[in-house]
């Protein structure tokens, strides 16, 4: 069950990474983007982070690291631009 949760989830997720970087450095701006539905995103990632690590498949492993690090570092951007105001 766990699996396959992280399966689905790392196949959305990254449709959301890309568009919403780009987003916020082009608007220099978080306010358009709810922080409620980063963080729950970013714990979701973080739900499905275990089921990443402990996968022998390396692909998915690589990809369960690289996008926690990624939505980590757009939760961060969002928190700043929108605390700055």
């Amino acid at each position: 069950m766990i699996k396959t949760i992280g399966l689905v989830a790392a196949i959305i997720l990254p449709l959301w990474n890309i568009p919403l970087i780009i987003r916020i450095i082009k608007r220099k701006s978080s306010e358009d983007i709810s922080v409620a539905w980063v963080l729950g995103v970013w714990f979701c990632l973080l739900a499905m982070f275990p089921s990443g690590i402990l996968s022998t498949d390396i692909v998915w492993k690589a990809f369960n690291i690289a996008n926690t690090l990624l939505f980590s570092c757009v939760v961060v951007i969002v928190l700043l631009y929108r605390k700055s105001k």
